[in-house]
């Protein structure tokens, strides 16, 4: 008879194989969204160019008045 491997986990309870490949899938989620949060330096560049973008198109009003 084959044996299975068990394994345990931070609480001490056993895990099975399906139980192991999901706290693996979470821990690499919680991974992705932490650095995603942490990463706040791509969100002040896309409001700067937002605010860039958005100058511009108040000039380019501005010139359309003019013509």
């Amino acid at each position: 008879m084959a044996t299975r491997k068990t394994v345990k986990s931070e609480s001490g309870a056993t895990m099975s194989q399906y139980d192991q490949e999901v706290e693996k899938r979470l821990k690499a989620l919680e991974a992705a969204v932490h650095s995603h949060e942490s990463g706040g330096g791509d969100v002040a560049a896309l409001e700067a160019k937002v605010d860039d973008l958005i100058q511009k198109l108040k000039t380019l009003r501005t010139l359309r008045e003019v013509l």
